[in-house]
């Protein structure tokens, strides 16, 4: 019994001595946003809520106290230095107490040239800023930095050509750390995203800390596995975009300096996650398709999870030749698988259609059956085929094609074969229906009608050049994999020379007729 006791009092003993080895651990962040450059910048409309997102995790899976944090939003140099030396002043009470580790963050997202931040009409250069950032007391300091220049659908950010962008870190370092990260290598662009409604750098740095950076599943996302998933999926994402590929950089200078851990989601108190199948790229939104974008899950993510606020959320992925979306609901402590069966198909031609995609337009080959009714001095349906290439927008859809049908009449002593090769260009604004889209257009175009003649005597072909107009209604459905069967039904007026060879006269003659098409297309 007493060797018992005696073994339970070690051990507590232990105990107590191995929690007060270990360090407190105590973490500050100065998050800036500057939307106004100088002058010459054109407004951004995301780094604000950049600023907004990185607090938000930090906050919620980071163990930052919300009063260790700073957010600068839209403020001028002298704004953000005061900031920065104020939490230095904090940071370095914090230090002085025994036992008490300290992580210091500092994010910026906006404008920049080579040598300084633009926040506004004022400048804060560069290196004042690694001054202020290095100068802190804390034993591990971070820096990010997403800046560069302004456009439109992947829009360039924060300032204008010039020399190379880089932030150099001194050899002599106050602290046992440092970490200067930035959204892309030098001479190139930082891009913004619509549909992301941020950059992407911190979209995808910001989804790294969520949990989809926690590539070794310990549960713990450390700064270099934030990095790794922000650079991989930057390179991937941007290399689809008009300003070119994106690589962001970093240098990292430690002193005996353990991995330093960002977030710990599994950590966080009333935890709730959202977890998704391999295969594809997931992206969520808070509350519906017009909210604000929590995170993505990439392709090639190992982590298939993001922790998230008990809260609705709206989850979109994107196939070959269709999107799965859908509504899904998580509720506080829960982890809620996302399932691709629960989550609706919709076709890219829909997706353009129906907006709020950096999804422009889908293109793709048409082909199928045509049937023209007779006209004027001709006889019969004319029966053929056609071939073109669709373009799907937002607003509508261009579809050029090529034509041809064949109709005649054998009645002894003459036959007549009556012949028309063309062209046309179909405009159309589609609405979708449930399982079915329909349409109505305008076709331009024009013929070349050709009529030969068998018969005992002399009859030389007949050639008229005539040119034609329709409007009409379509109909398609989708059939997977891209593919969709459609048809559409017109009036379509011709304007040809009809020749009267009794009193060898012309006249410019209109004809009426009713032209279809069925066939099959591919988006893509």
């Amino acid at each position: 019994m007493i060797r018992r006791a005696l073994t339970l009092l070690i051990i507590a003993a232990l105990s107590c001595i191995s929690r007060s080895s270990r360090a407190d651990v105590e973490r500050f962040a100065v998050l800036v946003g500057n939307d106004r450059g100088d002058a010459q910048d054109a407004p951004l409309r995301f780094a604000g809520a950049d600023a907004d997102r990185v607090r938000d995790v930090l906050i919620q899976l980071g163990g930052f106290p919300a009063s260790n944090l700073v957010v600068v939003r839209d403020e001028g140099a002298d704004a953000v230095r005061r900031a920065l030396i104020a939490m230095n002043d904090r940071v370095r009470a914090s230090a002085a107490r025994l036992g008490t580790e300290v992580i210091m963050l500092v994010y910026y997202s906006g404008h920049a040239d080579a040598t300084a931040l633009h926040l506004g009409t004022s400048r804060l250069e560069l290196s004042e800023l690694e001054l202020l950032v290095r100068g802190s007391a804390a034993q591990f300091r971070a820096l990010v930095v997403d800046a560069c220049r302004s456009g439109t659908l992947a829009r360039v950010k924060g300032g204008r050509d010039g020399p190379p962008f880089s932030i150099r870190v001194g050899e002599q370092l106050a602290g046992q750390g440092v970490a200067f990260l930035t959204s892309s290598s030098m001479n190139e662009d930082a891009q913004e995203s619509d549909e992301l409604g941020g950059s992407f750098f911190t979209h995808y740095f910001v989804s790294g800390l969520r949990g989809a950076a926690d590539a070794d599943g310990d549960g713990h996302v450390q700064l270099d596995e934030a990095y790794r998933y922000a650079y991989e999926a930057t390179v991937r994402a941007t290399s689809r975009t008009w300003a070119g590929t994106q690589h962001p950089a970093y240098r990292f200078e430690f002193a005996g300096q353990g991995r330093i851990v960002l977030t710990d989601p599994q950590r966080a108190s009333a935890r709730s996650a959202l977890t998704f199948p391999p295969g594809r790229a997931y992206l969520v939104f808070r509350g519906s398709a017009n909210g604000a974008v929590v995170g993505e899950v990439t392709t090639h993510a190992t982590a298939r999870q993001l922790f998230v606020k008990a809260d609705r959320y709206f989850v979109r992925a994107r196939a070959s030749d269709h999107v799965l979306e859908g509504d899904v609901t998580v509720a506080e402590g829960e982890t809620r698988h996302v399932r691709d069966e629960a989550l609706h198909r919709i076709a890219y031609a829909r997706v353009v259609r129906k907006g709020g995609s950096d999804l422009r337009g889908v293109s793709g080959p048409v082909a199928g059956y045509t049937l023209r009714t007779r006209l004027r001095s001709s006889s019969g349906l004319c029966n053929g085929a056609f071939a073109g290439y669709a373009f799907t927008f937002a607003a509508f859809s261009l579809t050029p094609r090529l034509d041809a049908c064949f109709s005649g009449v054998d009645r002894a002593p003459l036959s007549v074969d009556a012949n028309e090769y063309g062209g046309d260009v179909r405009f159309a604004h589609t609405w979708d229906l449930p399982f079915l889209s329909v349409d109505i257009g305008l076709t331009m175009g024009g013929s070349w009608l050709r009529q030969t003649f068998t018969t005992a005597g002399v009859a030389p072909p007949r050639d008229t050049i005539a040119a034609r107009s329709s409007v009409g209604v379509g109909a398609a459905a989708d059939l997977g994999a891209g593919f969709y069967v459609l048809g559409d039904a017109a009036a379509e007026t011709y304007l040809f020379q009809l020749e009267d060879s009794a009193r060898r006269t012309s006249t410019l003659t209109p004809s009426l007729s009713l032209r279809s098409h069925l066939g099959f297309g591919k988006h893509w």
